[in-house]
């Protein structure tokens, strides 16, 4: 598959939801970033554009090539040639199951959270699958990721094994912050997960200090082979903040090598994206600091996973930042504290049926990719992954109060550990008083 190259000063190409066939290329000049659309997200009228997600874009015109055929879009027709097909029986089959790993594994989230078996908010990432997988399976270990409050899926994705993860949620020893963190800060220095942030947008400077680092370590210690890429996943709502405009102009300044994810799910919590945005479409936002900004279907991993390894791939060059819009969808409430109750029925009928996962299961057998029996294989293997997690969560050790005040203090002997040496939430007198403050 023949890779595109972004273009630094101009948008990438619109590609509308509710488009129900591929397209073939203009030779007109690309989309205009600055042209208002008649519609959107969530639209019933279909939006007009002159090329799909896979344009080839340069600086002075656009390269027509063949049109990429979402997995979605696949109608009953003889098999293709190999040379036609966008991903390989392994790949194929790899992000099957990464996909299948984050459905299930959210799925059991829920059951345990409604036992008792969570505690405060747990955001599930059901719906979402083609982002994290399209993206993070094709990193490296070194490579970074910096994720949100639904940050379960993105570090089961890069690596942390589903029994640290699920471990953190129920807040046992064995997760992977030592259940100190939960359900919203997942974190590994081990496979780079830099941390799930509770706080919409606080993610983001992290990543852009994370670019930073890789480009700094590359250019001012010498160090030739680090060409380390770091992704920064974040939603609609997150797009209207200030840090993220000025992580923007700050990554496009000094060309970091980075990729803004946004995973536009069309709903901040209970609040529409077309009514808190005065421009929906948020990949026009990289133009305007100089770098590319591309908007995909983010319900087709194989769409999603084209873009993704062409914004990787550029960033990992040296030439910079690049802005995705990945327009997705979840299929639960914001949390599951949330009735889900604000969305139109029709609205989550109509995504429901784009299911990521049933599309690139589609996909692989139209293309004689995968038989019902591996594909089944896979599914059985992850199911019994998920439940040896939840019983390895649920017979781990809850912390010990002495670690209560780890990780809290920069110098711990100022308060946390007395004079002899012992942790002061030890001492029976520590909260004396406390309860008539």
């Amino acid at each position: 598959m023949s890779s595109a190259t972004f273009s630094a000063t101009t948008a990438g190409p619109h590609l509308p939801l509710y488009t129900t066939r591929a397209r073939s290329h203009d030779q007109n000049p690309m989309f205009d970033p600055l042209k208002k659309s008649a519609s959107f997200l969530g639209s019933s009228t279909k939006l007009s554009f002159n090329s799909t997600t896979t344009t080839k874009l340069t600086r002075a015109n656009s390269v027509a090539r063949s049109p990429i055929v979402a997995v979605s879009e696949v109608k009953e027709k003889k098999s293709k040639p190999i040379s036609n097909l966008l991903i390989t029986k392994e790949e194929g089959l790899d992000l099957y199951e990464d996909m299948i790993l984050g459905r299930a594994f959210e799925d059991m989230c829920a059951q345990m959270y409604y036992r008792g078996k969570m505690f405060g908010f747990v955001h599930l990432y059901n719906g979402q699958e083609a982002v994290s997988t399209g993206f993070i399976r094709l990193l490296k270990k070194e490579d970074s990721v910096v994720s949100t409050y639904r940050d379960h899926v993105h570090s089961l994705s890069k690596g942390v094994p589903a029994r640290a993860v699920m471990s953190e949620l129920f807040g046992k020893t064995t997760g992977c912050c030592r259940g100190q963190g939960g359900s919203m800060h997942m974190f590994s220095k081990e496979h780079n997960v830099l941390g799930g942030f509770a706080f919409i947008g606080e993610g983001i400077p992290v990543a852009t200090g994370a670019a930073f680092s890789s480009k700094y370590r590359r250019e001012v210690l010498g160090k030739a082979d680090c060409d380390h890429v770091t992704c920064a996943f974040f939603g609609d709502g997150t797009a209207n903040n200030g840090q993220f405009f000025e992580c923007l102009n700050m990554a496009a300044l000094w060309k970091l090598p980075i990729v803004f994810v946004v995973e536009n799910n069309l709903w901040a919590i209970g609040m529409s994206h077309l009514r808190a945005t005065s421009d929906p479409e948020i990949w026009k936002k990289g133009p305007a600091f100089g770098m590319p900004g591309v908007h995909v279907d983010g319900m087709d991993v194989l769409k999603v996973r084209e873009v993704a390894k062409e914004a990787i791939d550029r960033a990992r060059r040296g030439e910079g930042p690049t802005l995705v819009e990945c327009e997705t969808y979840r299929f639960r409430g914001h949390s599951l504290a949330d009735p889900d109750e604000l969305r139109d029925p029709a609205e989550k009928a109509h995504y429901a049926a784009r299911d990521p996962i049933s599309a690139l299961k589609k996909y692989m057998f139209e293309n004689n990719l995968a038989s019902e029996a591996e594909l089944k294989a896979i599914e059985k293997k992850i199911d019994e992954v998920v439940e040896d997690a939840v019983e390895f969560a649920d017979e781990s050790p809850h912390p010990d109060r002495s670690q209560l005040l780890e990780n809290v203090f920069a110098d711990p002997r100022g308060f946390g550990i007395g004079p002899d040496g012992r942790y002061r939430c030890e001492d029976p007198k520590f909260t004396q008083g406390t309860a008539h403050v």
